[in-house]
């Protein structure tokens, strides 16, 4: 089976055709069509091919399946037998789509 490396929101996934995942919030309403333009690999097997550092004429298309918020992450300071805390909390914007096509 085919697949690719895409680079997106500052982080590397390695997806296939059917492969839905969760990416940092990207511009979209669902049902939507985005393409990723940064492949860093794609192919199978001895035919894999390697950009430096994208491959040109690459692409990977994706539809969008919806905008959603993840989980709450708490972030907690503090320094013992001072009386200093910070607590501070932060829900990530993400957007979950599905591989259409790998076009490499």
């Amino acid at each position: 089976m085919a697949y690719a490396v895409i680079k997106t929101g500052g982080k590397q996934y390695r997806v296939s055709v059917g492969d839905k995942l969760d990416v940092e919030l990207l511009d979209g309403a669902a049902g939507d069509t985005i393409t990723f333009g940064e492949v860093l690999a794609a192919g199978e097997g001895s035919g894999l091919r390697f950009g430096a550092p994208f491959l040109s004429g690459a692409s990977v298309a994706a539809k969008v399946v919806s905008q959603f918020k993840g989980e709450k992450v708490t972030a907690f300071k503090f320094r013992r037998r001072k009386g200093y805390h910070r607590k501070k909390g932060h829900r990530q914007n993400l957007t979950k789509v599905e591989i259409t096509s790998i076009n490499a």
